[in-house]
């Protein structure tokens, strides 16, 4: 791999901010094959109770939650960082082919090798049914929106 995919480790609270905000960015495109390249190849999931390890598996595993979760939107804020290791808090609202809306909240621990790439990540996430007029998350999130903290409720 000749260029890796910057920032690298070790992370500054900047360059961790700029891997968080990258990550939010690539997953609200809900392109699995673009999202899969941020990950080494042999990268190891645990995504609530499923294990998932290389990027064909992301790929597959990603197209799937793409298909039940539509109109996915997310928000990732950083957590902390120390070295190679950045932890997550996000938050994302989908609905399912029912029509039924869902705010998802989690928390993610990751591991980046040398270049950059997500070597490990390990998701808990817990789901809460909304009605519709209580979507607050829509689309990617604005340019100067970027870093800003989402607040829980």
């Amino acid at each position: 791999m000749p260029d890796g995919k910057p920032p690298f480790p070790p992370f500054t609270r900047e360059t961790a901010a700029q891997k968080v905000q990258a990550a939010e960015d690539a997953w609200n495109t809900c392109e699995p094959e673009r999202v899969a390249l941020a990950y080494t190849e042999d990268s190891v999931w645990r995504n609530r109770d499923s294990f998932v390890t290389g990027r064909a598996e992301i790929v597959a595993f990603l197209t799937q939650k793409w298909e039940r979760e539509l109109d996915y939107a997310l928000r990732k804020n950083l957590w902390s960082f120390d070295g190679d290791r950045i932890a997550v808090r996000f938050q994302y609202e989908s609905h399912d082919r029912d029509g039924q809306w869902w705010r998802s909240y989690g928390n993610e621990l990751w591991e980046f090798d040398e270049h950059g790439l997500m070597r490990r990540r390990e998701a808990s996430i817990d789901d809460r049914r909304i009605d519709e007029s209580e979507r607050r998350i829509f689309g990617p999130r604005l340019e100067g929106d970027h870093g800003q903290e989402f607040p829980l409720r």
